[in-house]
């Protein structure tokens, strides 16, 4: 997959600005506050319909604009894609593929795969449980709708579940005829959710060690691995019911993979509370690189790759080898931004490589 072209109007501190790009690398640089992070965050919102800085809609509206619109033209797998996204402050978000309006925002997710790599996403190592359910939630939901619709459903009923159990603490009312469907429904759609987990952490781990091999040169050993209550093997709708007490104390349901976490360690201690800056870098860039090749397999095609800041907190070493395995011919329109573009053509001529620079 790649983007051919790219139209932005007044999304965030970008007035409008209409961009041509190359089918290999593409080099964003500039001065820090340019603008350079907010063009990938455009073409991430053509792929996934929401900036992946986490923003609200309305927070990604140039300052002092009623509305913003984004539009990219897409080619793949022997298609064409023309993608336009538009939101007015107070009305809803439209969004059209090849000129006709999406009934439900879900169909978008893996239409278009990309994969982005910035300073915030070290959250998904330093941060907390949600972080790294999220990651592992949009890569799994980009090749497996089947996985995205038992998420959806999940959430649904989770919600339901939590709202009854404040109602009846409120009320002091025990409803729990309505309590077992909920706990059946959770049960069903948390189990899928689970093998499917499972089943991918266990795949990918070999495939995630072996980039961050390549990246430090074998410098340390790492691993993950998902931590859940389905781990034992127990039956998710028996947890529910012994679990009913203390949920109806807090308010909310406490059992179940929407507790999910994903441990990960360098050393086997760790890489949260252990790891260097670099450390904790280069293990983000085992994941996303992991993500890259897990997606192009599932797919049959190479995502977007995205590389914000590539540089900050990697030595000279790592940034030669990540620069090298992200430019080879396999890993298709790979884009970079720099505050130097001296260093990073610098970088470009001495390792052989060639690609197309853009002032922001």
């Amino acid at each position: 997959m790649q983007i051919d072209w790219l139209h932005v109007l007044n999304f965030k501190n970008c007035e409008e600005r209409e961009l041509h790009f190359h089918k290999g690398i593409n080099c964003l640089v500039g001065l820090n506050g340019r603008g350079k992070t907010n063009i990938l965050d455009a073409i991430y919102y053509l792929c996934f319909t929401r900036s992946f800085l986490n923003t609200s809609d309305s927070q990604n509206i140039r300052l002092n604009e009623a509305y913003f619109m984004l539009e990219g033209k897409f080619a793949g797998q022997g298609r064409d894609e023309h993608i336009k996204i538009s939101f007015k402050r107070g009305q809803k978000k439209n969004i059209y593929r090849n000129k006709k309006e999406y009934e439900k925002l879900a169909d978008h997710i893996g239409l278009l795969p990309a994969v982005m790599v910035c300073p915030q996403h070290l959250s998904i190592i330093t941060g907390g449980s949600e972080d790294r359910r999220r990651w592992l939630d949009m890569l799994l939901s980009q090749f497996d709708h089947a996985y995205l619709q038992s998420l959806i459903s999940y959430q649904r009923i989770l919600h339901q579940r939590n709202s009854l159990l404040k109602q009846m603490s409120d009320t002091g009312r025990w409803d729990e005829e309505t309590l077992l469907v909920y706990d059946k429904q959770l049960a069903k759609y948390g189990s899928d959710i689970f093998r499917s987990r499972k089943a991918f952490v266990d795949e990918f781990l070999l495939l995630f060690n072996d980039h961050y091999r390549f990246i430090t040169n074998g410098a340390e050993e790492v691993s993950l691995k998902l931590s859940s209550h389905l781990g034992s093997g127990e039956n998710m709708e028996e947890m529910l019911g012994r679990s009913r007490g203390r949920d109806r104390a807090l308010q909310y349901t406490t059992i179940g993979t929407h507790k999910d976490d994903l441990d990960f360690t360098i050393n086997s201690m760790s890489i949260k509370k252990f790891g260097s800056q670099g450390q904790q870098k280069s293990f983000l860039m085992a994941l996303k690189l992991g993500e890259h090749h897990y997606l192009s397999t599932k797919l049959n095609d190479a995502p977007l790759l995205m590389l914000d800041d590539l540089f900050d907190k990697l030595d000279e070493n790592r940034i030669k080898q990540l620069l090298s395995k992200v430019t080879s011919e396999n890993f298709g329109q790979v884009f970079i931004t720099d505050t130097g573009s001296a260093k990073l053509q610098h970088l470009f001529t001495e390792l052989g490589l060639d690609g197309r620079f853009y002032d922001i």
